[in-house]
């Protein structure tokens, strides 16, 4: 007996919980961006990308935007962001994943993967056939994405660093996306590509 009481109070750690489920939470996320990308970047890059979330949160259409959660109980352990990209010439849905944050304390420990695996298929099942991104290869790999070029899929800006820009099919479809495409208004700033 004495065995088992002594388990039932060893403290196990939450579960992780992700979501797509964001509106309680909405006025945290860009103060976990602006955290994340101060300690890793600099205070100036985590202030543009907390106020990239801001904008993209209060100014992209519900249509447009999935937003998906990671949380340890009920502390925001991280974020991914997914706005549409419209190609006019291509019947495809589109769907950019950025940006993306963990909390620097809970890094490497899976749930930046688990979250954009999460994302991924929930895209996947609203019917989305494509997601891009724009960041690190070698990370970015791990969950899917592969290089692509700015002839498969027309960024809509000119990108300062071309070999970032990557895509994954969800829909089983590699055909290049036809056409000039179109980002929400949050990323129609060409100092963001």
């Amino acid at each position: 007996m004495l065995k088992r009481d002594r388990l039932s109070t060893i403290r196990r750690p939450a579960l992780l919980n992700l979501t797509t489920n964001y509106k309680a939470r909405v006025a945290e996320l860009p103060g976990l961006f602006r955290d994340v990308f101060t300690a890793s970047e600099s205070a100036e890059e985590g202030h543009a990308v907390g106020a990239l979330a801001e904008d993209l949160l209060s100014t992209t259409p519900e249509d447009d935007l999935i937003c998906v959660l990671a949380l340890d109980g009920s502390v925001l352990s991280g974020c991914v962001l997914y706005t549409r990209l419209s190609y006019d010439q291509d019947p495809r849905q589109v769907f950019l994943m950025s940006p993306v944050a963990v909390r620097t304390d809970r890094q490497k420990t899976g749930i930046g993967q688990k979250l954009i695996s999460f994302g991924l298929e929930e895209l996947r099942l609203q019917g989305v056939d494509y997601t891009v991104t724009y960041g690190d290869p070698a990370y970015y790999q791990k969950v899917g994405f592969q290089q692509i070029t700015e002839n498969f899929a027309q960024p809509p800006m000119p990108l300062s660093m071309p070999h970032g820009w990557l895509g994954q099919s969800l829909a089983g479809s590699e055909t290049p996306i036809e056409g000039p495409s179109q980002c929400v208004s949050a990323f129609n700033r060409p100092e963001l590509w």
